[in-house]
């Protein structure tokens, strides 16, 4: 038992009734891509300064942490917003966080797989003004992630819209940097929610229009293209653009509030996954996805659908704030000693909304040791006068 606030300023006692979910590794072959997007585990006793400064990286806690997801059978997708990439995380602490995740990786025995994000954040916008800049910044980026051993994942860059983009400037450093990456790149269209400084991507506030424009750069070559996250939030428009993709190019999903039905698919097409809902809720999303590969739809469903409202909680507006949700669930499941992030980021949510989490967590089964989970629970109740 332990007593929460509600979002109506009571204070209310809630008894826990899940059943831990025991991570494991898949069974089978999974029949759906699957990359968790982890967060980054700071180090408060080494940070200073933590809004004016690099931050302080807990190495071996973020090593660890990323070797759990692989342990359950997931990929990686590395250094994105998750990560908080631009928002606290640098490039340089992007770089080694990339360098260091890719030498973990390729000691696994499961040798998983892990995709890096390719941005423009190591120039300051002011400086990114023409097609030319852009496509250097990104290229840097690309070379040393690709010298790392990491498939490239080319992330939505602001300078676009900063400069007002048209389509022929976002063609002009796209078609450069698909078709001079070693392997197929995986694109990423992030929608406004999650960043306000990404709205008009592709040179379009339509979204049909700027569905149009990527579906024909990808289809200007795709083999070069192993496929698109998208995160607009937005089930119908993906279940749409996955139905007009070229064969062979995957449509992985970044939406947070619709992921169970859109791996699940249609019948005719589904989504594979890129997801930052998928390193907080592993233990339940692995093991769906192992059922689903033995076709037991039933299972996949019952382990999936109570982590949705939990998913939809975290990813609340301001969607923007949802990685403190993620470093909150990896705080009270034992993955690291502390709840502090890269620039106290952990202060963007009120404890209404941490009680929430709490409670959503453990109905979902994902509460891995309840004790350890209401003690550090209590801690943070404490520390904002509830107890």
């Amino acid at each position: 038992m332990i007593a929460l606030p509600t979002a109506d300023g009571r204070i209310e006692d809630y008894r826990l009734t899940g059943t831990p979910l025991t991570p494991r590794a898949p069974t089978r072959p999974l029949t759906r891509t699957a990359f968790a997007a982890a967060h980054v585990v700071s180090d408060p006793l080494s940070e200073r300064n933590p809004w004016d400064t690099r931050p302080a990286v807990d190495w071996e806690g973020t090593l660890a942490f990323r070797t759990s997801l692989w342990d359950q059978g997931l990929g990686l997708a590395e250094a994105m917003d998750t990560a908080q990439r631009g928002m606290g995380v640098d490039w340089p602490t992007a770089l080694e966080l990339i360098q260091r995740t890719m030498v973990a990786a390729k000691a696994h025995p499961m040798k998983p797989r892990v995709a890096c994000g390719a941005g423009t954040d190591h120039v300051a916008l002011a400086d990114l003004t023409t097609a030319d800049k852009i496509a250097g910044a990104y290229q840097t980026q690309a070379e040393a992630i690709e010298a790392a051993g990491g498939q490239l994942i080319l992330m939505a860059s602001r300078a676009f819209p900063a400069i007002g983009a048209g389509p022929d400037v976002y063609r002009s450093v796209y078609r450069r940097l698909i078709d001079g990456a070693r392997e197929p790149v995986i694109l990423h269209w992030l929608g406004d929610m999650f960043d306000p400084a990404l709205k008009g991507y592709w040179g379009s506030d339509d979204v049909a229009e700027a569905s149009d424009f990527v579906l024909d750069l990808i289809g200007e070559n795709p083999g070069k293209v192993d496929g698109i996250k998208i995160s607009l939030l937005d089930q119908a428009h993906e279940e749409a653009f996955r139905a007009r993709l070229p064969e062979g190019v995957r449509l992985y999903t970044g939406d947070d509030f619709n992921y169970a039905d859109l791996i699940a698919g249609d019948g005719k097409h589904y989504s594979h996954a890129l997801l930052g809902i998928f390193a907080a809720i592993a233990p339940a999303a692995s093991q769906a996805l192992d059922a689903l590969a033995a076709g037991d739809l039933e299972t996949y469903h019952r382990l999936l659908k109570p982590t949705v409202p939990l998913s939809r909680e975290i990813f609340r507006a301001p969607t923007r704030f949802y990685k403190a949700g993620i470093a909150f669930l990896a705080w009270l499941n034992g993955h690291q000693r502390h709840f502090i992030m890269p620039a106290g980021f952990q202060s963007s949510r009120d404890i209404v909304h941490y009680a929430e989490v709490f409670r959503l967590a453990d109905q979902a089964n994902l509460l891995a040791d309840p004790e350890l989970a209401v003690r550090r629970m209590r801690v943070l109740l404490e520390l904002h006068g509830v107890y």
